[in-house]
């Protein structure tokens, strides 16, 4: 049998993600007219800790000493669109069929008040660095494959250290977010903490409120797609700060559950956050209002907390009345109904949730065989009517197990005609 995470890893190295043609030109493009320059750009951030790492690459920032008007001017006419997606501090996107480009001119923080920072534009590489938030994240790359590493991130990286870059109470004055990208990072890496960083988060935590909730919540998915988040538990310090942030979290022992069920179980971020907010009050309503969701999230939590309810009030929700509830509400609902229940109730094994699980897949529903020209063609009027006979059909095939007379429509259709 073949390594097939091995030969990914050769491939890599053999084909790695610099060079891609597309790539290849738009390094080519921010180099032209600069002979003497050796490097106006490189990769910097995820797509350098990933390419290293050996994972998967999703996203593509790349530093560059050129400014945010040279780089707009370079693109224009070629195939890529330049968006201004943060002018202000540098920053456009470029965006082809195949990419999209973060592009950051060089900077160096002038002023900061952990929500905002004022910057000057550079082309110093070092002073970039300097104002980058983890070691980890300060690793450049050329478009050749050549390493600068002002900050001595590969180390960091190769020994799982998570750390900031200088000093982390200045790092983290900065810009409060960090704190919560320092959770991130520490559970993505597994990375131990030292007690000086601990200090300084707890003592800078009262500058999260600074935030603005929308910047919080989009850090908050990331922590939840961390693949090691439901290992929090095993990290004490971590965990209480997760806890002081979010406080509206209070079923972080579920997670102790969690770590039983198969890998092969897509557990993603939406499911994770109800399992941290659903219980018999109106405990995801809070933080649905605090962070102000999109109403998609609002609806789907709403939802599995009135089943969560429903499901401890019938004790037939996965049994006789399945078929009914996934009628109702859908196969993937009951299913993360069924993890939710799985990951809060201790007498629950895990043989049963899985039994569960195959059971809610396995379920072959028939489609309801009525509609409204059904009724017109049998003299019911349009309007309302046509809306309340077909209720009442509905619920005469769910109760009789998706089955109905020919007896019983014509006793129902009469009933309502006359």
């Amino acid at each position: 049998m073949f390594d097939l995470s091995f030969i990914q890893k050769i491939k890599k190295k053999i084909f790695p993600f610099y060079k891609n043609s597309d790539l290849k030109f738009v390094f080519k493009k921010l180099q032209e007219g600069f002979p003497n320059k050796p490097k106006v750009a490189m990769f910097v951030g995820g797509s350098v800790r990933k390419y290293l790492s050996n994972e998967e690459i999703d996203d593509i920032d790349i530093a560059t000493s050129l400014s945010p008007d040279q780089v707009k001017e370079k693109f224009k006419d070629t195939k890529f669109n330049v968006i201004d997606t943060g002018i202000k501090h540098g920053t456009v996107t470029l965006v082809s069929d195949n990419l999209k480009l973060e592009l950051t001119t060089l900077r160096k923080d002038i002023k900061t008040d952990g929500r905002h920072a004022e910057v000057e534009f550079t082309d110093n590489w070092k002073e970039d660095s300097n104002r980058r938030d983890f070691t980890i994240n300060a690793i450049y790359l050329d478009i050749d494959g050549n390493i600068f590493d002002p900050q001595l991130g590969i180390k960091d990286l190769k020994n799982n250290v998570v750390k900031f870059i200088g000093d982390p109470q200045q790092r983290i004055e900065e810009d409060y977010l960090r704190i919560i990208r320092f959770i991130r990072f520490s559970l993505e890496y597994e990375s131990e903490i030292e007690k000086s960083t601990i200090q300084a988060i707890k003592l800078n935590l009262s500058g999260i409120k600074n935030i603005s909730k929308e910047r919080i919540l989009a850090e908050l998915f990331k922590i939840l797609s961390t693949k090691n988040f439901i290992k929090l538990n095993n990290y004490e310090s971590l965990k209480e700060i997760f806890l002081l942030i979010f406080p509206e979290f209070k079923y972080l022992k579920r997670f102790n559950k969690l770590t039983d069920v198969p890998k092969q179980i897509y557990i993603d971020k939406y499911i994770l956050l109800a399992i941290l907010l659903i219980d018999d009050t109106n405990n995801h309503e809070y933080f649905s209002h605090k962070y102000n969701v999109s109403n998609e999230l609002k609806e789907s939590l709403n939802l599995l907390a009135s089943n969560f309810i429903k499901f401890y009030e019938n004790k037939k929700f996965f049994q006789k009345d399945l078929k009914k509830n996934i009628f109702y509400f859908g196969k993937n609902n009951l299913k993360k109904l069924n993890l939710i229940y799985f990951s809060n109730d201790k007498k629950y094994k895990l043989q049963d949730y899985l039994k569960t699980s195959k059971t809610i897949q396995e379920v072959s529903l028939p489609k309801f065989p009525f509609d409204g020209n059904y009724l017109k063609n049998r003299g019911i009027k349009e309007g309302a009517l046509i809306g309340q006979v077909l209720k009442l059909l509905e619920n005469e095939w769910l109760n009789n197990d998706f089955k109905i007379s020919k007896h019983r429509i014509s006793q129902i259709i009469n009933n309502r005609n006359n």
